[in-house]
């Protein structure tokens, strides 16, 4: 099929070119050029989004829904082009990239119905007391309000749900907030082609064009403008730790701090406790190398640790992991940093004393096969580089002495996204102990699953204490995402005609 791409930015409406390019690197097909972001096209961006805030930010609940309504359906009608462009870029298989160009469209629909039930604007009336006394009370109401424009940095690792049109998208737009959208490298083709379809929503509804910006690629400096312009009131980041806190503290040293709402990456551990292992360990091993390889390990929700009794059960654990690791073919990852920095991780945990190589296969390519190794509780508690996320197909095996030790180990993990616990009736009281320690490290606890797979949904929590994400009172997934781009205003004494309609 023909793809109709431009190569250029997509600002308020207007496709531009800065004047200078960059190349894509696909896993398949012929690179392409792509023009290169500014910090001026950055600046146009950001201040006709401030524009628009004027009338977007006030409109109707109803026509911010059936606008997100329009972009899912404008997507999906270019989701032939979508799926292939999307696997040339990336390398992911089709059946991925139309899952997740569902639950791209997916999204927006479950925003516009949010905002159309109204729930999210915690709207609250103390009625007043005049003849109170010592002090009379007054009338007051208070509603969340958007914030102004927002950042989105796009994901390396979801080239649709988590960047041009994914969640922090979608929830800023139905905030009422324009977004302005830093492309991610990885993926310009595929980003050229949601934001088209964004910009078709846009003129079907007749909006301010500065709604919606994409800038594509650019050095560092176009990164930096964005957060730090005037403009941008909060901005919505996945990625990697030392790039996110890069981002975070250039937020905080603004002459206006803004939030910034960084998802950073995790090792998402997974305590498998004594009775599920003597139940069902080689089972377990299976299925967690099944998830600790799926995409290729590029997931933030990846289950990169598992920590388990060392015992005679836990062998078959060990020992079907491995063989389950055997019968995993090479897979392409996202990008050849990506890929280049696996290798790394790889070899640095190799490399690490008291740590035992279980399988392995190094690939100078962009392919990866998965890395398998085991260790002890102590060398685990002497080696905090051990609990670094490495990006990929790499699992790590714990074996501790006891629960106790356990509960010593879990005490000392950073912030997660989430913590798997794996468990039979017989561990119910081991399991009571871990807990308390377990909800103050994540965002997400579960049983007897795997965390790849963040289901969209009104209580899903897809956010965790630091390094898993910069504000751990916040998620990027679910309906609840939406209050990070809204904030409480109180009316007090103020006439019933000139409140917000929200309110009236």
């Amino acid at each position: 099929m023909a793809l109709d791409l431009t190569g250029k930015h997509l600002i308020a409406g207007t496709w531009k070119s800065s004047g200078s390019t960059f190349k894509s690197e696909p896993a398949t097909g012929e690179a392409r050029e792509f023009s290169t972001g500014t910090p001026d096209l950055v600046d146009e961006a950001a201040k006709a989004a401030e524009e628009a805030f004027w009338t977007y930010g006030y409109t109707s609940r109803e026509a911010r829904a059936a606008f997100l309504e329009t972009i899912a359906e404008e997507i999906e009608k270019r989701g032939a082009e979508i799926t292939e462009i999307g696997t040339q870029e990336t390398g992911l298989p089709e059946a991925r990239l139309n899952g997740e160009r569902g639950r791209t469209t997916g999204q927006l629909k479950l925003f516009a119905k949010h905002i159309r039930e109204g729930a999210y604007l915690d709207r609250r009336h103390d009625e007043a007391m005049p003849d109170r006394q010592p002090m009379p009370r007054p009338d007051l109401r208070m509603i969340q309000r958007p914030i102004g424009p927002v950042a989105v940095f796009g994901a390396s690792n979801f080239p649709l749900a988590f960047s041009t049109a994914g969640g922090d998208t979608a929830a800023a737009l139905a905030a009422g907030c324009p977004v302005v959208v830093k492309g991610h490298g990885a993926h310009p083709g595929t980003g050229e082609i949601v934001a088209q379809a964004i910009d078709a929503a846009i003129k079907a509804h007749n909006l301010h064009p500065g709604v919606f910006s994409l800038v594509q690629g650019g050095d560092r400096k176009v990164g930096e403008a964005l957060v730090t312009h005037p403009m941008i009131k909060a901005v919505g980041f996945t990625g990697s730790l030392g790039g996110g806190r890069a981002l975070y503290n250039l937020c905080a040293a603004r002459p206006e701090p803004i939030p910034f709402f960084g998802e950073l990456g995790s090792i998402n551990p997974m305590f498998v406790m004594p009775e599920a292992v003597k139940a069902r360990g080689a089972e377990l091993g299976k299925a967690w190398v099944g998830s600790l390889t799926m995409g290729a390990g590029q997931f933030c929700t990846n289950p990169g640790v598992a920590i388990v009794l060392d015992t005679t059960e836990s062998g078959a654990f060990v020992s079907a992991a491995v063989e389950a690791a055997k019968d995993v073919s090479k897979q392409a990852m996202l990008t050849d940093g990506i890929a280049e920095a696996y290798r790394k991780g790889a070899e640095r945990v190799s490399k690490t004393e008291g740590v035992k190589e279980l399988i392995g296969e190094a690939n100078a390519s962009r392919h990866a096969s998965p890395y398998l190794f085991e260790t002890t509780g102590e060398v685990w508690a002497r080696d905090e580089s051990l609990g670094e996320e490495v990006f990929g197909p790499l699992g790590i095996v714990v074996r501790v002495k006891s629960v106790e030790e356990m509960a010593e180990l879990a005490k000392g993990l950073h912030g997660q996204l989430t913590v798997t616990l794996h468990m039979d009736g017989g561990d119910a009281e081991a399991t009571k102990t871990l807990l308390p320690i377990l909800e103050r490290k994540a965002g997400r606890l579960l049983a007897n699953g795997f965390p790849t797979g963040v289901e969209v949904a009104d209580a899903m929590v897809h956010g965790g204490p630091y390094p898993a994400s910069t504000n751990f009172g916040a998620t990027s997934v679910g309906t609840l995402s939406i209050r990070r781009f809204l904030r409480p205003v109180c009316y007090q004494n103020m006439p019933e005609g000139v409140l917000p309609d929200d309110l009236r």
